[in-house]
């Protein structure tokens, strides 16, 4: 199931791609990120695409796959884009993510997993 959520605590079930496109365009301070989150039952890890809009009007896109180890990030100064990104991830469908060079962060919340762990 998907579930989508802002930073000012709105959480959608299945959102359709108005509610996503809604949700995209209200960005602003205070409510300056949506995540878009695979929830399934008996499926361990974390499947979401997220999107946070920057201080200075661009946007950070992120997608995880499963594991830390496959976090990406991105950054754009297009809405159009990211929505189409989002929709594309949230209907699976295959090269969503082709328009973004992609930089793979997973280094980072693997230090931050070991940090907790030790």
């Amino acid at each position: 199931m998907l579930i989508a959520t802002d930073e000012a605590g709105r959480v959608v079930k299945r959102p359709s791609k108005p509610a996503i496109g809604r949700m995209l365009a209200s960005l602003q301070r205070g409510n300056a990120h949506v995540v878009l989150e695979r929830v399934e039952e008996d499926v361990e890890g974390s499947w979401y695409v997220q999107v946070l809009l920057r201080d200075d009007n661009t946007y950070q896109l992120e997608f995880r796959d499963g594991v830390a180890a496959e976090h990406y990030q991105t950054r754009t100064i297009s809405q159009e884009k990211v929505l189409t990104a989002m929709l594309g991830w949230a209907a699976s469908e295959v090269g969503w993510k082709d328009d973004f060079m992609w930089n793979n962060i997973g280094a980072q919340f693997e230090a931050d997993n070991a940090q907790h762990q030790g």
